[in-house]
């Protein structure tokens, strides 16, 4: 057996296997040596088939089986020995008049080579690091929204101003059907508002989607839809109404505080406040980091130049999928992915240049933080450590799990490098003005 390979440019390469009949002759014989003890073929006992017989009904298949165990084993060990970094997968070079019965069988391979490059995350252009802040009226809104959840909900029989509303939102072309609650004061204008006034169960409302809420994102949670339905949304949906409800707030006493964060931890208002501004920014935290992340990496993105073997990849996706592509559209697919692959080539660069790596234990001390922080919200502030210990361990049974978790590790890994070595400026903005950051409105 012999492997060579022709390194066509700096991204494409031809890997040659050639196999003399020694090198799988042995396999072939032993497998039809099988075939002939445990053959049934009419005229003959079993056992007694002729190997002619056997030869010449299954020779064939058993060779080109055997031969192509062989190709797979030697070239995957070939291109770890080499070292070889490929996209996608080898492809197999068709030949004309292949001759089977030949002394030595000669197959070419097409490999697409990962690209060489480097990435600089010292950033020429400022990527902006925000610090989420709980602002006053943030504060107000949520102490509001805990009065009205704790509070007495009065069934009423028509709506007014201050009614909250259970109910469905409709349009079929949409495809809009979702049932929400909703205050007709989340309404935007007047106009909408007074269309609900007066009305009683079972009636029906139609408003436009365009300017129907302070922020269009509150589309989302009312309709039911994802970020990307609705820009632009320009639709009539209606409004069944199913429920009319006043909520008749719940006072900010001991008696409110206690039952939300337990005896004695609040005494005040100011307290309360407090509270909700350290949770809420812990949770901001998350967030905010995470753009800083992918910011990072679409600046590393934009800066960094380097070319892909698009022809090979092409034509390996026209195979690659459970249903064969054309050309065409294989073009138009490795169009599509073209982004997410060089995204995972610069964030495999990322993690070796700069030796970001897991170990087992790092793995599971992060599990372990994620288990006690979990027990911690249910009243748990001291678990038992063999309570813990056993939840990790089926955690860490759980193989999706595991590799969720090792994302988790790798992100924060690259979120301490990109604190240190890119070149950001922190800048401190609400809630909201950050969510119009995220999504440019």
């Amino acid at each position: 057996m012999n492997i060579t390979r022709n390194n066509v440019d700096a991204l494409n390469a031809i890997v040659t296997i050639e196999l003399a009949k020694e090198d799988f002759q042995g396999n072939v014989d032993k497998v039809l040596s099988n075939y002939k003890k445990n053959a049934s073929i009419p005229g003959f006992r079993k056992g007694a088939v002729p190997m002619s017989l056997v030869q010449k009904q299954y020779g064939k298949a058993v060779l080109f089986e055997e031969v192509n165990k062989i190709l797979q084993e030697k070239l995957s060990n070939y291109l770890v020995e080499e070292k070889l970094d490929i996209l996608g997968n080898p492809l197999p070079v068709a030949g004309e008049d292949f001759d089977w019965d030949a002394d030595v069988l000669k197959f070419d391979f097409e490999l697409g080579l990962s690209p060489e490059f480097s990435v600089e995350l010292d950033t020429k252009k400022k990527v902006t690091k925000f610090n989420i802040v709980a602002d006053d009226a943030m504060l107000d809104e949520q102490v509001e929204y805990i009065q009205k959840q704790y509070g007495k909900l009065i069934s009423k029989e028509v709506v007014e101003e201050t009614s909250e509303m259970v109910g469905t939102f409709t349009n079929e072309e949409a495809g809009i059907n979702h049932d929400t609650q909703i205050a007709v004061s989340e309404f935007r204008t007047k106009t909408n508002q007074k269309k609900f006034l007066n009305k009683k169960v079972g009636d029906q409302v139609s408003v436009s989607t365009k300017g129907l809420f302070d922020d269009d994102h509150k589309l989302m949670d009312y309709l039911g839809l994802g970020h990307d339905g609705i820009h632009g949304l320009e639709v009539d949906v209606v409004f069944t109404i199913k429920e009319i409800n006043e909520s008749e707030k719940a006072e900010l006493n001991q008696e409110l505080f206690d039952k939300l964060f337990g005896e004695g931890v609040v005494t005040s208002v100011e307290q309360l406040k407090e509270k909700i501004k350290e949770d809420a920014e812990k949770q901001f935290t998350g967030q905010a980091d995470q753009k800083f992340v992918n910011d990072v990496f679409e600046h590393i993105l934009e800066n960094t130049s380097f070319e892909l073997p698009a022809e090979f990849l092409k034509k390996w996706l026209m195979g690659a999928g459970e249903t064969p592509l054309t050309a065409e559209e294989a073009a138009e697919e490795y169009a599509k992915s073209e982004k997410g692959l060089r995204f995972q080539l610069v964030e495999g660069k990322v993690m070796s240049q700069f030796d970001l790596q897991l170990n087992f234990e790092e793995i599971k001390e992060y599990t372990t933080k994620l288990i006690k922080e979990q027990l911690a919200q249910f009243g748990q502030t001291e678990p038992d450590a063999k309570t813990v210990e056993d939840i990790v361990a089926r955690v860490m049974s759980n193989q999706e799990e595991v590799r969720r978790i090792s994302e988790q590790v790798m992100n924060d890994k690259m979120l301490a490098l990109f604190a240190e070595k890119a070149n950001a400026d922190t800048k401190e903005v609400s809630y909201k003005d950050f969510v119009k950051e995220m999504y440019g409105e």
